[in-house]
């Protein structure tokens, strides 16, 4: 990024799911922030009414697989294929491998049709181990300008983010940080 921009890249991977998403948003909505949501294909089939918010609230979409599966499980076909899926309902040009693995022929194929995304600050907000004020300290420890900042829309850490969402937020924009999307 240019040195004279100040601006981060928040993304929320696996959702949508009821249980997360709609506080997110709200949240987003209160701080006036605009995030990417790269998102899991059955997911988006079974809550499509909240992936229609994300999009009416202004935010970019990305795909995440339509499992959730894994690149070096898989061959590089049938991730393509999986993916492909997913894309029916999500419609992206962004990509982002689930767990940030891919194989290079995986690798190859999918840049091919997408722009893939990945991350340099991941909250590990999943993570049973850790904290809501342990994923704050990673945002406060590792956020640099042009940072691409993982949280998760996802069960396992809609508890953390009660508490680390707002106030990451609220720290990223007290360090004059701007909120980007993907273009």
């Amino acid at each position: 990024m240019d040195k004279h921009e100040h601006a981060v890249y928040l993304t929320f991977d696996d959702g949508p799911i009821p249980e997360s998403t709609p506080f997110i948003l709200e949240t987003l909505k209160q701080f006036n922030v605009k995030a990417t949501f790269f998102m899991v294909g059955e997911n988006v089939l079974r809550h499509h009414d909240l992936y229609n918010r994300i999009v009416e609230d202004g935010h970019q979409i990305g795909n995440h697989t339509f499992n959730h599966i894994g690149a070096f499980k898989h061959w590089t076909l049938t991730y393509a294929i999986n993916s492909e899926k997913a894309n029916e309902l999500i419609h992206s040009h962004l990509f982002r491998p689930p767990h940030g693995w891919m194989r290079p022929s995986v690798y190859w194929w999918m840049q091919r049709r997408y722009k893939i995304i990945m991350w340099d600050l991941v909250t590990r907000d999943y993570s049973k181990w850790m904290t809501a004020q342990g994923v704050l300290n990673n945002v406060k420890r590792y956020a640099r300008n042009g940072s691409i900042i993982t949280f998760h829309d996802s069960l396992k850490s809609i508890d953390k983010l009660r508490f680390a969402l707002p106030a990451a937020l609220t720290w990223l924009k007290e360090e004059g940080y701007e909120f980007r999307t993907f273009e």
